[in-house]
């Protein structure tokens, strides 16, 4: 009788011991900066967090997502009507077509630890225009006081998500106009327990 019941409170406490502890993201600390390229140069900006979580067991990575508020896509590298045409321009159809798609998700899949300095190896599921793509990069993590930080560059192939518009590689003769597929996403996620 002893025994029968403790199996049972031996696997519940032994699951316990391993679930992940959550994360929540600070929305406020952390941040997103975009830099798309073109022929001609580069344009860089920034998009907010509309919320997020990362998940830890013994202080490692291993889960977490992300949410973008796609409404919040700024440019930092123009100033007045310029930075605004851009802008309108990146929140349209011919890009992120904000009004239809307001957000975008990243969801961990895996987080590989590559050595013990907080370095890892990250696999997840991008969505970008209801499009869902796997994505790696590579990321660090650092937890103190209670608080992690984990920072990546994320670097994406917006053709594969319907993002179109100016791309050598479904037009031909753009020239000088010509706007490069890939664009990265430099992330810094802090989050509390």
């Amino acid at each position: 009788m002893k025994k029968a019941f403790f199996l049972p409170l031996l696997a519940i406490l032994a699951m316990a011991a391993t679930s992940p502890t959550a994360y929540k993201v600070d929305l406020v600390s952390s941040n997103i900066v975009w830099k798309g390229y073109k022929v001609t140069g580069e344009h860089s900006g920034t998009v907010k967090l509309k919320n997020g979580n990362l998940q830890l067991t013994d202080g490692k990575l291993v889960g977490g997502a992300f949410e973008v508020d796609m409404a919040t896509i700024t440019n930092i590298d123009m100033e007045g009507g310029t930075a605004a045409k851009l802008v309108g321009h990146l929140k349209s159809d011919d890009f992120f077509g904000v009004e239809k798609y307001p957000t975008a998700k990243f969801v961990i899949t895996r987080a590989i630890p590559t050595d013990s300095k907080g370095n890892y190896k990250i696999v997840g599921n991008l969505t970008i225009k209801e499009t869902t793509k796997e994505a790696k990069f590579q990321a660090n993590l650092a937890e103190a006081n209670g608080q992690v930080t984990a920072t990546g560059k994320i670097t994406i192939d917006r053709s594969e998500y319907n993002v179109r518009y100016g791309s050598g590689s479904f037009f031909d003769n753009l020239g000088d106009k010509t706007i490069y597929d890939e664009f990265d996403l430099n992330i810094t996620l802090v989050a509390k327990k």
